[in-house]
Protein backbone atom coordinates (compact mmCIF):
# COMPACT_ATOMS: atom_id res chain seq x y z
CA UNK A 1 0.00 0.00 0.00
CA UNK A 2 1.44 3.85 -0.80
CA UNK A 3 -0.56 5.26 0.76
CA UNK A 4 -3.27 3.60 3.13
CA UNK A 5 -1.77 3.32 6.60
CA UNK A 6 -3.36 3.46 9.89
CA UNK A 7 -3.66 5.99 12.41
CA UNK A 8 -4.17 6.99 15.89
CA UNK A 9 -7.46 9.23 16.91
CA UNK A 10 -4.49 11.47 17.86
CA UNK A 11 -2.71 11.68 14.64
CA UNK A 12 -6.28 11.88 13.14
CA UNK A 13 -7.13 14.95 15.21
CA UNK A 14 -3.93 16.51 14.49
CA UNK A 15 -3.95 16.43 10.96
CA UNK A 16 -7.85 17.27 10.16
CA UNK A 17 -7.63 19.94 12.95
CA UNK A 18 -4.06 21.68 10.91
CA UNK A 19 -6.71 21.35 7.61
CA UNK A 20 -9.57 22.86 9.03
CA UNK A 21 -6.77 25.78 10.28
CA UNK A 22 -5.68 26.34 6.61
CA UNK A 23 -9.53 26.74 5.87
CA UNK A 24 -11.49 30.40 6.11
CA UNK A 25 -12.03 31.26 9.30
CA UNK A 26 -15.55 33.40 9.73
CA UNK A 27 -14.78 35.01 13.16
CA UNK A 28 -10.79 35.65 12.49
CA UNK A 29 -11.22 37.08 8.44
CA UNK A 30 -13.25 39.54 7.05
CA UNK A 31 -15.05 37.75 3.73
CA UNK A 32 -17.88 40.46 2.76
CA UNK A 33 -18.17 38.09 -0.75
CA UNK A 34 -18.62 34.41 -0.18
CA UNK A 35 -22.37 33.02 -0.08
CA UNK A 36 -21.52 30.60 3.03
CA UNK A 37 -20.52 30.84 7.14
CA UNK A 38 -20.14 28.09 9.55
CA UNK A 39 -23.61 25.77 10.97
CA UNK A 40 -25.82 28.13 12.41
CA UNK A 41 -24.30 28.62 16.07
CA UNK A 42 -27.88 29.19 17.59
CA UNK A 43 -28.59 25.31 16.99
CA UNK A 44 -24.95 24.01 16.44
CA UNK A 45 -23.42 25.17 19.38
CA UNK A 46 -19.63 25.49 19.11
CA UNK A 47 -18.60 25.98 22.55
CA UNK A 48 -19.52 22.30 23.52
CA UNK A 49 -16.57 21.02 25.73
CA UNK A 50 -16.79 17.07 23.50
CA UNK A 51 -16.07 18.68 20.26
CA UNK A 52 -12.22 18.98 21.32
CA UNK A 53 -12.26 15.48 21.09
CA UNK A 54 -14.41 14.99 18.30
CA UNK A 55 -12.46 16.62 14.69
CA UNK A 56 -15.32 15.27 12.40
CA UNK A 57 -17.81 17.05 14.50
CA UNK A 58 -15.59 20.15 14.24
CA UNK A 59 -15.43 19.92 10.47
CA UNK A 60 -19.52 19.91 10.39
CA UNK A 61 -19.64 23.18 12.67
CA UNK A 62 -17.06 25.07 10.06
CA UNK A 63 -19.24 23.84 7.10
CA UNK A 64 -16.54 23.50 4.25
CA UNK A 65 -18.34 23.98 1.13
CA UNK A 66 -16.09 21.49 -1.83
CA UNK A 67 -17.99 22.68 -4.62
CA UNK A 68 -15.44 21.84 -7.66
CA UNK A 69 -13.14 18.52 -8.22
CA UNK A 70 -9.86 19.44 -6.29
CA UNK A 71 -7.46 16.78 -8.12
CA UNK A 72 -8.16 19.00 -11.18
CA UNK A 73 -6.84 22.75 -11.74
CA UNK A 74 -7.66 25.29 -9.65
CA UNK A 75 -10.49 25.40 -6.57
CA UNK A 76 -11.74 27.97 -3.82
CA UNK A 77 -8.81 28.85 -1.67
CA UNK A 78 -11.42 29.29 1.29
CA UNK A 79 -11.72 25.44 1.99
CA UNK A 80 -8.01 24.45 0.77
CA UNK A 81 -7.14 22.98 3.75
CA UNK A 82 -9.97 20.07 3.89
CA UNK A 83 -9.69 20.18 0.08
CA UNK A 84 -5.93 18.50 0.47
CA UNK A 85 -7.73 15.88 2.67
CA UNK A 86 -10.54 14.99 0.05
CA UNK A 87 -7.70 14.42 -2.57
CA UNK A 88 -5.98 12.42 -0.29
CA UNK A 89 -8.63 9.92 -0.21
CA UNK A 90 -9.22 10.00 -3.98
CA UNK A 91 -5.53 9.25 -4.64
CA UNK A 92 -6.05 6.24 -1.62
CA UNK A 93 -9.04 4.47 -3.01
CA UNK A 94 -7.84 5.05 -6.72
CA UNK A 95 -3.87 3.36 -6.13
CA UNK A 96 -4.53 1.52 -3.44
CA UNK A 97 -7.41 0.16 -4.22
CA UNK A 98 -7.77 0.10 -7.23
CA UNK A 99 -4.53 -0.47 -8.89
CA UNK A 100 -4.34 2.92 -10.93
CA UNK A 101 -0.52 4.38 -11.48
CA UNK A 102 -0.14 7.77 -8.96
CA UNK A 103 -1.54 10.86 -9.98
CA UNK A 104 -3.76 9.46 -12.89
CA UNK A 105 -6.94 9.57 -11.85
CA UNK A 106 -9.13 12.75 -10.94
CA UNK A 107 -12.37 12.23 -8.61
CA UNK A 108 -14.80 13.78 -6.05
CA UNK A 109 -16.90 12.80 -2.96
CA UNK A 110 -20.39 12.45 -4.57
CA UNK A 111 -23.45 12.81 -3.04
CA UNK A 112 -24.01 8.87 -3.86
CA UNK A 113 -24.17 6.23 -6.10
CA UNK A 114 -26.33 7.69 -7.95
CA UNK A 115 -25.01 10.67 -8.41
CA UNK A 116 -21.36 8.87 -9.13
CA UNK A 117 -22.79 6.98 -11.87
CA UNK A 118 -24.99 10.14 -13.63
CA UNK A 119 -21.87 11.86 -13.22
CA UNK A 120 -20.17 9.47 -15.29
CA UNK A 121 -22.56 8.78 -18.16
CA UNK A 122 -22.86 12.52 -18.34
CA UNK A 123 -19.25 12.65 -18.93
CA UNK A 124 -18.62 9.74 -21.41
CA UNK A 125 -21.87 11.39 -23.23
CA UNK A 126 -20.00 14.87 -24.02
CA UNK A 127 -16.61 13.06 -24.44
CA UNK A 128 -17.85 11.24 -27.44
CA UNK A 129 -19.71 14.59 -28.70
CA UNK A 130 -16.86 16.55 -28.26
CA UNK A 131 -14.15 14.07 -29.39
CA UNK A 132 -16.08 12.29 -32.34
CA UNK A 133 -18.36 14.67 -32.96
CA UNK A 134 -21.13 11.93 -32.27
CA UNK A 135 -24.93 12.68 -32.34
CA UNK A 136 -27.02 12.25 -29.34
CA UNK A 137 -29.04 9.42 -30.97
CA UNK A 138 -26.06 7.91 -31.81
CA UNK A 139 -25.17 7.13 -28.06
CA UNK A 140 -26.16 4.28 -26.22
CA UNK A 141 -25.75 3.41 -22.14
CA UNK A 142 -25.56 -0.15 -22.78
CA UNK A 143 -25.87 -2.44 -19.23
CA UNK A 144 -27.34 -5.54 -17.48
CA UNK A 145 -30.95 -6.48 -16.58
CA UNK A 146 -30.14 -5.79 -12.63
CA UNK A 147 -28.27 -2.76 -12.92
CA UNK A 148 -28.97 0.07 -10.59
CA UNK A 149 -31.99 2.26 -11.26
CA UNK A 150 -29.55 4.85 -11.40
CA UNK A 151 -29.14 4.14 -15.00
CA UNK A 152 -32.23 4.40 -16.22
CA UNK A 153 -32.78 7.94 -14.14
CA UNK A 154 -29.14 9.07 -16.02
CA UNK A 155 -30.95 7.34 -19.21
CA UNK A 156 -34.19 10.28 -19.02
CA UNK A 157 -32.12 12.85 -17.97
CA UNK A 158 -29.33 12.96 -20.49
CA UNK A 159 -31.61 11.84 -23.04
CA UNK A 160 -29.67 9.05 -24.58
CA UNK A 161 -31.31 5.34 -25.34
CA UNK A 162 -30.19 2.43 -22.85
CA UNK A 163 -29.78 -1.28 -23.59
CA UNK A 164 -30.42 -3.83 -21.20
CA UNK A 165 -28.56 -7.22 -22.11
CA UNK A 166 -30.16 -10.31 -20.40
CA UNK A 167 -28.61 -12.71 -17.66
CA UNK A 168 -28.29 -16.05 -17.13
CA UNK A 169 -31.70 -16.63 -14.48
CA UNK A 170 -28.76 -19.15 -12.52
CA UNK A 171 -25.26 -17.25 -12.61
CA UNK A 172 -26.72 -14.07 -12.95
CA UNK A 173 -24.05 -13.48 -15.37
CA UNK A 174 -24.41 -11.62 -18.81
CA UNK A 175 -25.29 -13.98 -21.67
CA UNK A 176 -22.60 -13.35 -24.09
CA UNK A 177 -25.20 -14.61 -27.11
CA UNK A 178 -27.66 -12.01 -25.76
CA UNK A 179 -24.91 -9.40 -25.28
CA UNK A 180 -23.97 -9.61 -29.11
CA UNK A 181 -27.28 -9.49 -29.93
CA UNK A 182 -28.25 -6.34 -28.19
CA UNK A 183 -25.23 -4.77 -29.43
CA UNK A 184 -26.51 -5.44 -33.30
CA UNK A 185 -29.85 -4.40 -32.36
CA UNK A 186 -28.42 -0.99 -31.42
CA UNK A 187 -26.20 -0.79 -33.87
CA UNK A 188 -29.08 -1.36 -36.19
CA UNK A 189 -30.72 1.83 -34.98
CA UNK A 190 -27.84 3.75 -35.58
CA UNK A 191 -25.69 3.30 -32.68
CA UNK A 192 -21.67 3.91 -33.46
CA UNK A 193 -20.69 4.63 -29.22
CA UNK A 194 -21.54 2.84 -25.96
CA UNK A 195 -21.53 3.91 -22.68
CA UNK A 196 -21.16 0.24 -20.98
CA UNK A 197 -22.28 -0.14 -16.89
CA UNK A 198 -20.71 -2.73 -15.49
CA UNK A 199 -21.67 -3.59 -11.69
CA UNK A 200 -19.56 -4.49 -9.28
CA UNK A 201 -21.69 -6.01 -6.96
CA UNK A 202 -25.32 -5.80 -8.28
CA UNK A 203 -28.15 -4.33 -5.41
CA UNK A 204 -30.30 -7.70 -5.55
CA UNK A 205 -27.60 -10.37 -6.27
CA UNK A 206 -24.46 -8.97 -5.21
CA UNK A 207 -23.71 -10.36 -8.81
CA UNK A 208 -20.51 -9.81 -10.72
CA UNK A 209 -20.40 -8.33 -14.48
CA UNK A 210 -17.47 -9.12 -16.90
CA UNK A 211 -15.62 -6.01 -18.27
CA UNK A 212 -13.16 -8.09 -20.37
CA UNK A 213 -16.58 -9.67 -21.87
CA UNK A 214 -18.14 -5.97 -22.85
CA UNK A 215 -14.59 -4.69 -24.09
CA UNK A 216 -13.80 -7.86 -26.36
CA UNK A 217 -17.60 -8.29 -27.68
CA UNK A 218 -17.74 -4.54 -28.18
CA UNK A 219 -14.27 -4.36 -29.94
CA UNK A 220 -15.44 -7.49 -32.13
CA UNK A 221 -18.28 -4.96 -33.60
CA UNK A 222 -16.13 -2.13 -34.33
CA UNK A 223 -17.83 0.51 -32.13
CA UNK A 224 -15.97 2.65 -30.10
CA UNK A 225 -16.89 2.56 -25.74
CA UNK A 226 -16.34 3.63 -22.55
CA UNK A 227 -16.69 1.24 -19.35
CA UNK A 228 -18.23 2.80 -16.18
CA UNK A 229 -17.72 0.18 -13.18
CA UNK A 230 -20.94 0.59 -10.89
CA UNK A 231 -18.99 -0.89 -7.34
CA UNK A 232 -21.64 1.20 -5.41
CA UNK A 233 -21.81 -1.64 -3.45
CA UNK A 234 -18.95 -3.95 -4.17
CA UNK A 235 -16.34 -1.26 -4.16
CA UNK A 236 -15.13 -1.72 -0.17
CA UNK A 237 -16.01 -5.63 -0.68
CA UNK A 238 -14.46 -7.14 -3.64
CA UNK A 239 -11.43 -6.07 -4.29
CA UNK A 240 -10.44 -7.51 -0.61
CA UNK A 241 -11.85 -10.87 -0.89
CA UNK A 242 -11.05 -11.69 -4.72
CA UNK A 243 -7.19 -10.71 -4.61
CA UNK A 244 -6.96 -11.97 -8.50
CA UNK A 245 -9.25 -9.32 -9.38
CA UNK A 246 -8.72 -7.40 -12.57
CA UNK A 247 -11.95 -4.95 -12.04
CA UNK A 248 -9.80 -2.44 -11.74
CA UNK A 249 -7.67 0.42 -13.17
CA UNK A 250 -5.00 -2.37 -14.00
CA UNK A 251 -7.66 -2.75 -16.95
CA UNK A 252 -6.96 -0.14 -19.58
CA UNK A 253 -10.58 -0.78 -20.65
CA UNK A 254 -11.75 0.48 -17.58
CA UNK A 255 -12.36 4.22 -17.40
CA UNK A 256 -13.97 5.14 -14.17
CA UNK A 257 -15.66 3.68 -11.39
CA UNK A 258 -18.22 4.21 -8.37
CA UNK A 259 -18.41 3.72 -5.39
CA UNK A 260 -20.76 4.48 -2.11
CA UNK A 261 -18.94 4.86 1.37
CA UNK A 262 -22.02 4.92 3.28
CA UNK A 263 -22.69 1.46 2.46
CA UNK A 264 -20.24 -0.88 3.59
CA UNK A 265 -17.83 1.88 4.76
CA UNK A 266 -20.49 2.92 7.16
CA UNK A 267 -20.04 6.46 6.72
CA UNK A 268 -23.02 8.94 6.62
CA UNK A 269 -25.06 9.13 4.09
CA UNK A 270 -24.70 11.54 1.20
CA UNK A 271 -20.85 9.96 0.69
CA UNK A 272 -20.40 8.18 -3.08
CA UNK A 273 -17.18 8.55 -4.76
CA UNK A 274 -16.43 9.27 -8.56
CA UNK A 275 -13.39 8.40 -9.95
CA UNK A 276 -11.93 8.48 -13.16
CA UNK A 277 -8.71 8.72 -15.20
CA UNK A 278 -7.53 12.14 -15.83
CA UNK A 279 -8.28 13.68 -19.33
CA UNK A 280 -11.87 12.84 -18.96
CA UNK A 281 -13.64 15.08 -16.59
CA UNK A 282 -12.54 18.30 -18.26
CA UNK A 283 -15.87 17.31 -20.77
CA UNK A 284 -18.27 18.45 -18.29
CA UNK A 285 -16.96 21.49 -17.05
CA UNK A 286 -20.18 24.02 -16.43
CA UNK A 287 -18.26 27.31 -17.93
CA UNK A 288 -20.97 29.31 -16.77
CA UNK A 289 -20.28 28.30 -13.37
CA UNK A 290 -17.39 31.38 -13.69
CA UNK A 291 -17.51 33.00 -10.27
CA UNK A 292 -15.99 29.90 -9.06
CA UNK A 293 -12.22 29.61 -8.87
CA UNK A 294 -12.07 26.87 -11.30
CA UNK A 295 -15.33 26.55 -12.32
CA UNK A 296 -17.56 23.67 -11.70
CA UNK A 297 -16.59 19.83 -13.09
CA UNK A 298 -19.25 18.07 -10.70
CA UNK A 299 -23.43 16.90 -11.42
CA UNK A 300 -23.77 18.22 -7.45
CA UNK A 301 -22.24 21.73 -6.87
CA UNK A 302 -21.55 22.89 -3.43
CA UNK A 303 -21.12 19.57 -1.15
CA UNK A 304 -19.91 18.87 2.49
CA UNK A 305 -16.23 18.71 2.75
CA UNK A 306 -17.01 17.37 6.16
CA UNK A 307 -18.16 13.99 4.53
CA UNK A 308 -14.76 13.77 2.76
CA UNK A 309 -13.29 13.66 6.16
CA UNK A 310 -15.37 11.16 7.57
CA UNK A 311 -14.47 8.86 4.56
CA UNK A 312 -10.64 9.93 5.37
CA UNK A 313 -10.84 9.08 9.03
CA UNK A 314 -13.09 5.64 8.96
CA UNK A 315 -10.12 4.13 6.08
CA UNK A 316 -6.93 5.54 8.08
CA UNK A 317 -8.99 4.40 11.20
CA UNK A 318 -8.35 0.51 10.15
CA UNK A 319 -5.46 0.53 7.74
CA UNK A 320 -5.84 -1.66 4.85
CA UNK A 321 -5.14 -4.72 7.22
CA UNK A 322 -8.01 -3.81 9.62
CA UNK A 323 -10.50 -3.33 6.88
CA UNK A 324 -9.22 -6.52 5.30
CA UNK A 325 -9.89 -8.42 8.80
CA UNK A 326 -13.44 -6.73 8.84
CA UNK A 327 -14.27 -7.59 5.45
CA UNK A 328 -13.32 -11.30 5.78
CA UNK A 329 -15.53 -11.59 9.01
CA UNK A 330 -18.61 -10.23 7.06
CA UNK A 331 -17.62 -13.01 4.25
CA UNK A 332 -16.96 -15.77 6.91
CA UNK A 333 -20.48 -14.83 8.31
CA UNK A 334 -21.91 -15.06 4.92
CA UNK A 335 -20.55 -18.29 4.31
CA UNK A 336 -21.56 -19.74 7.71
CA UNK A 337 -25.18 -19.11 6.40
CA UNK A 338 -24.63 -20.46 3.18
CA UNK A 339 -23.75 -23.46 4.61
CA UNK A 340 -26.61 -23.45 7.60
CA UNK A 341 -29.49 -22.71 3.77
CA UNK A 342 -27.51 -26.17 2.16
CA UNK A 343 -28.38 -28.42 4.90
CA UNK A 344 -31.91 -26.93 4.88
CA UNK A 345 -32.24 -27.96 1.16
CA UNK A 346 -32.75 -24.28 0.46
CA UNK A 347 -31.51 -22.92 -2.93
CA UNK A 348 -30.40 -19.24 -3.01
CA UNK A 349 -28.24 -17.35 -5.41
CA UNK A 350 -24.89 -15.71 -3.64
CA UNK A 351 -21.71 -14.61 -5.64
CA UNK A 352 -19.04 -16.93 -3.61
CA UNK A 353 -16.54 -13.04 -2.94
CA UNK A 354 -19.63 -11.19 -1.87
CA UNK A 355 -21.63 -10.67 1.55
CA UNK A 356 -25.49 -10.73 -0.50
CA UNK A 357 -27.75 -13.73 -0.57
CA UNK A 358 -30.77 -13.92 -2.19
CA UNK A 359 -33.17 -16.59 -1.77
CA UNK A 360 -36.35 -17.40 -4.05
CA UNK A 361 -39.90 -16.27 -2.51
CA UNK A 362 -41.08 -19.69 -2.31
CA UNK A 363 -38.31 -20.89 0.98
CA UNK A 364 -40.19 -17.10 2.83
CA UNK A 365 -43.20 -16.65 4.31
CA UNK A 366 -44.41 -13.28 4.40
CA UNK A 367 -44.48 -13.12 8.23
CA UNK A 368 -40.78 -14.34 8.03
CA UNK A 369 -39.51 -11.73 5.92
CA UNK A 370 -41.22 -8.82 7.77
CA UNK A 371 -39.58 -10.31 10.80
CA UNK A 372 -36.18 -10.00 9.94
CA UNK A 373 -36.47 -7.03 7.40
CA UNK A 374 -36.10 -9.13 3.88
CA UNK A 375 -35.85 -6.80 1.40
CA UNK A 376 -37.78 -8.02 -2.23
CA UNK A 377 -37.08 -7.57 -5.69
CA UNK A 378 -39.79 -5.77 -5.86
CA UNK A 379 -42.31 -3.88 -4.30
CA UNK A 380 -44.95 -3.55 -6.92
CA UNK A 381 -46.32 -6.80 -7.60
CA UNK A 382 -45.62 -10.20 -5.94
CA UNK A 383 -41.41 -10.56 -5.66
CA UNK A 384 -39.73 -13.31 -6.44
CA UNK A 385 -36.99 -13.03 -4.49
CA UNK A 386 -35.63 -11.81 -0.84
CA UNK A 387 -32.35 -10.72 -0.22
CA UNK A 388 -29.89 -11.03 3.13
CA UNK A 389 -27.18 -8.55 3.13
CA UNK A 390 -24.96 -9.18 6.05
CA UNK A 391 -23.58 -6.10 7.34
CA UNK A 392 -21.82 -4.99 10.29
CA UNK A 393 -24.49 -4.97 12.73
CA UNK A 394 -25.52 -8.78 11.50
CA UNK A 395 -24.18 -11.40 13.52
CA UNK A 396 -23.97 -15.00 13.87
CA UNK A 397 -27.03 -15.17 16.59
CA UNK A 398 -28.69 -12.93 14.06
CA UNK A 399 -28.18 -15.74 11.22
CA UNK A 400 -28.52 -18.49 13.71
CA UNK A 401 -32.25 -17.14 14.99
CA UNK A 402 -33.31 -16.56 11.05
CA UNK A 403 -32.05 -20.53 10.59
CA UNK A 404 -33.57 -21.92 12.88
CA UNK A 405 -37.20 -20.00 11.97
CA UNK A 406 -37.15 -20.47 8.47
CA UNK A 407 -36.40 -24.52 9.15
CA UNK A 408 -39.47 -24.66 11.31
CA UNK A 409 -41.32 -22.46 8.89
CA UNK A 410 -40.24 -25.18 6.17
CA UNK A 411 -41.02 -28.37 8.31
CA UNK A 412 -44.59 -27.01 9.03
CA UNK A 413 -45.35 -26.26 5.47
CA UNK A 414 -43.65 -29.54 4.32
CA UNK A 415 -46.46 -31.28 6.98
CA UNK A 416 -49.11 -29.23 5.92
CA UNK A 417 -48.70 -30.16 2.46
CA UNK A 418 -48.29 -34.05 3.30
CA UNK A 419 -51.66 -33.91 5.11
CA UNK A 420 -53.24 -32.35 1.94
CA UNK A 421 -51.75 -34.70 -0.25
CA UNK A 422 -53.21 -37.56 2.23
CA UNK A 423 -56.50 -37.04 3.89
CA UNK A 424 -56.25 -40.10 4.73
Amino acid sequence: MKYWTKLSHAEQDEIITKALADNIDYKQNTSLGIPASRLDPTVFYEQAPFLKDAPLLRAYIQNPNHIGCHTLGDSELFFRGTQKLERELIELISVDIFKAEPLSCDGYVASGGTEANIQAIWMYRNLFMHKYDAQLNEIAILSSAHTHYSIAKASNLLNLVSYSVPVDDKTMEILPDQLGETINIAKDHGIKYFIVIANLGTTMFGSIDSPSLYAETLSNHGVLFKIHIDGAFGGFIYPFVDHESKINFSDPNISSITLDAHKMLQAPYGTGIFIARKGQLENVYTREASYINGMDITLSGSRSGANAIAVWMILHSYGSYGWLEKINKLIYRTDWCCNELNKLGVTYYRHPKMNIITIPVRYITTELAHEYGLVPDTHEEAPNWYKIVVMDHVELHHLQKFITELGNSLSTNTSKLAITNNPA
